[in-house]
């Protein structure tokens, strides 16, 4: 039997053929899901209380956090900066609620750009507003394309992980190519996370829980994971661990 993998779907813009707005998950993650054997379900944005998402990820094997608009900053304490943008408060407490189910179950959870930033905050830590405002934003390298967010689809970058760490096993190499695509990075790291990978100008791309199953990374895996086996590792590795949660 295939595991079970939701998705945190978001809302788009109607299209002549939907002629209504749509939940959606982007395709490559659904893909990457696929090639390593698991079913993906997308899960419509809803108000969850405590107790229905609870009951709602009893039913799955793992959870994908994608991509997305910026996370509240004022969940972190901040108040919303000029390069801020997209910010959706229903998204945010739908995935909030989402993951806190999942880590309560003990229901692995792979966290990807966005994802990976609304992680930290939930668990306590803060965020970079915009990267392009660090003291040193002259010396980094590019993390999202020159016309962010539009223009070229991503940046690609060098990514260093630790030796030793549940992602590097999951990857199976401790240097990776990212396929970048954000303006916004940690500042400060909840407690319940592990630093394991940075780029060469030292914003971290890779994070790990301490106790949990939930890798978390700045990059888009997905991205390239059809022609970067390493890529494509990360979902297999997310997947297997799914698979054994199966049993639970």
């Amino acid at each position: 039997m295939s595991p079970l993998i939701a998705l945190a779907g978001r809302y788009g813009a109607p299209s002549r053929v939907s002629r209504d707005s749509v939940a959606f998950a982007g395709r490559r993650y659904l893909d990457a899901i696929l090639r390593a054997g698991g079913e993906p379900v997308v899960i419509s944005p809803q108000p969850l209380k405590t107790k229905d998402a609870e009951a709602m990820m009893q039913r799955f094997d793992g959870l994908v956090l994608m991509g997305g608009t910026d996370v509240n900053p004022t969940l972190y304490g901040q108040v919303a900066g000029v390069h801020v943008y997209g910010v959706q408060p229903e998204q945010d407490a739908f995935e909030t609620e989402l993951l806190n189910a999942s880590l309560n179950a003990d229901v692995p959870v792979l966290a990807v750009c966005r994802g990976m930033q609304l992680v930290n905050v939930v668990l306590g830590g803060s965020l970079v507003q915009h990267l392009g405002e660090l003291e040193n934003a002259n010396e980094l390298l590019a993390h999202a394309p020159k016309q962010f967010p539009v223009g070229e689809e991503f940046a690609l970058h060098e990514v260093n992980i630790k030796n030793g760490t549940r992602m590097a096993e999951a990857l199976g190499a401790t240097k990776i190519n990212g396929a970048s695509f954000h303006h916004q990075g940690i500042l400060k790291l909840a407690d319940d996370l592990v630093a394991v990978g940075h780029a060469p100008d030292g914003i971290l791309e890779a994070v790990e829980h301490r106790t949990k199953w939930l890798l978390g990374m700045q990059w888009h895996p997905e991205d390239t994971a059809a022609a970067d086996p390493l890529q494509q590792n990360l979902y297999n590795a997310f997947v297997g661990a799914a698979l054994q949660s199966l049993s639970r």
